[in-house]
């Protein structure tokens, strides 16, 4: 069982699917070892690939979490008396034996889609899809965990990456966070640290994407050095567990920015995207922060 373009198991309308919390960008590894309770589930079915995404659902019916997926990272599989139970959502099927499904439209690929798992595990589901723009928008805040929807068409052949022509679309929010440090070797590539106060101190919990220069122009004037050397975060603060060390300098709290985020609370104490910042709040000050959780 791999995390990648899909999930390989062993022995003119548009379509609207949610979006889940699920487990980041694709990168290709082994996932059998910490999720062995997913790839047992899986080994009933057929030998196919499927498209899909790993989602961790709360035991008190509250929804899904993201960050509950991190506790396995490393690990030999479930453990004992965790709240969750990590199911797979699944978006689309690229082959079947030795059939190549990926040539014809969504709505055929859909039909096998249900076929398949339709006595399968009940922790291998496939997403709910809908013709009606309206209901599509009701699932956005009504199903636990969803941030967005993906829109397909009908007749539309699978491929990867931008030359699927899905369209993704992500509930945004706004909020306001501390600038503790900027990142990036040149004016295109730089980006803040952002922080709120925890406990007492200023605790990193994202790297913004990199400035416009709108945005650059208004806050490098603001900014004032907490010393001379560089600093590293986690690769967890500033994108997926595994990322490398995010270098930056180190600056004093002093300068609130608003910033556009696709969650409203933070996950093991940081966004789990990095957010966009939109503008200088010269009218907050630090101290007006909230911790964000």
């Amino acid at each position: 069982m791999r995390h990648g373009r899909g999930w390989r198991t062993t022995d003119g309308a548009a379509r609207f699917t949610p979006r889940p919390g699920g487990c980041g960008a694709a990168t290709a590894l082994d996932l059998s070892r910490p999720f062995s309770d997913i790839a047992r589930a899986a080994s009933s079915l057929p030998d196919t690939v499927l498209d899909g995404e790993l989602v961790a659902v709360l035991k008190d019916g509250s929804g899904v979490a993201f960050d509950r997926l991190q506790s396995r990272t490393g690990s030999r599989g479930p453990r004992s008396g965790a709240d969750f139970t990590v199911h797979v959502a699944l978006f689309d099927v690229l082959t079947v034996g030795e059939q190549d499904w990926r040539q014809r439209p969504y709505t055929e690929r859909r039909a096998e889609l249900l076929h398949l798992l339709e006595q399968g595990p009940p922790t291998l589901r496939a997403v709910p899809a809908t013709e009606n723009h309206e209901q599509a928008l009701e699932w956005v805040g009504a199903l636990g965990g969803v941030e967005g929807l993906v829109r397909k068409r009908a007749d539309g052949r699978y491929a990867a990456g931008l030359a699927s022509g899905w369209v993704k679309w992500r509930q945004r929010h706004t909020t306001e966070a501390v600038v503790i440090g900027v990142t990036g070797r040149t004016p295109a590539a730089q980006a803040l640290v952002l922080g709120r106060p925890h406990g007492g101190r200023m605790r990193a919990v994202a790297v913004s994407l990199p400035l416009t220069p709108h945005v650059r122009a208004a806050v490098a004037p603001l900014l004032h050095a907490a010393g001379g050397e560089m600093r590293e975060l986690p690769g967890t603060v500033g994108g997926l567990p595994g990322a490398d060390p995010v270098r930056f300098l180190p600056v004093e709290p002093e300068v609130v920015v608003e910033i556009e985020v696709d969650q409203d609370r933070l996950e093991f104490g940081r966004y789990r995207h990095r957010p966009r910042v939109r503008r200088v709040r010269g009218d907050l000050s630090p101290e007006l922060i909230d911790d964000g959780t």
